[in-house]
C-alpha cells in the first residue's frame, strides 16, 4: 500500500480526513495547535498543518472509492501519475509535529551570520541570518 497526497476543498481537510477514515481508509491529516484572536477572546484551535491537503494510505486499485466522501477534489499528480509519498516522508511529518517548539533569542547577528542550530527540530543544521526587518532591537 502507499501514501498518496489528496487535495480537498479549501477548509474540509478534518472532515474529509473523518469521513475516510469511516469508510475504512488510513488517513493521515496533520495538525497544528494555533492561537487565534478574536475581538472579545483568544482561543487555541487545531488547524491543518497543510492547508487543502490530506495524506491516504490505499491500494492503486482502490483509489476511487476516496471520491464518495464531499470535499475530496483530486489526487495529487507527479509525471502524469497520482503523487506517491513515500513512509519515510509521513514519519518524518509525524516526528516534527511529536517536537516541541520554542522561541529564541538571538543577538549581535548581521546578515550573513552563519549559525549552528544546536537544539529543536532543526538542530544539527546551519542557518545562515539574511536580514533584518524592523527597528525592534534582537
Amino acid at each position: 500500500m502507499n501514501w498518496y497526497a489528496l487535495y480537498t476543498k479549501p477548509r474540509n481537510e478534518k472532515k474529509v480526513a473523518e469521513n475516510l477514515t469511516s469508510l475504512g481508509v488510513e488517513v493521515f491529516c496533520p495538525l497544528i495547535s494555533v492561537v487565534k484572536q478574536w475581538s472579545d477572546r483568544k482561543k487555541t484551535i487545531e488547524q491543518p498543518l497543510l492547508s487543502s491537503y490530506v495524506f491516504v494510505r490505499l491500494e492503486e486499485k482502490d483509489r476511487s472509492k476516496v471520491f464518495n466522501v464531499p470535499g475530496v477534489v483530486r489526487y495529487l499528480f507527479w509525471l502524469g501519475k497520482p503523487a506517491v509519498v513515500r513512509d519515510f516522508e509521513i514519519n518524518a511529518i509525524r516526528e516534527l509535529l511529536q517536537e516541541t517548539y520554542k522561541e529564541v533569542v538571538v543577538t549581535g547577528l548581521f546578515p550573513g551570520t552563519k549559525v549552528t542550530l544546536d537544539d529543536g527540530v532543526f538542530r544539527g543544521q546551519l542557518a545562515t541570518f539574511i536580514e533584518k526587518k524592523g527597528t525592534k532591537p534582537f
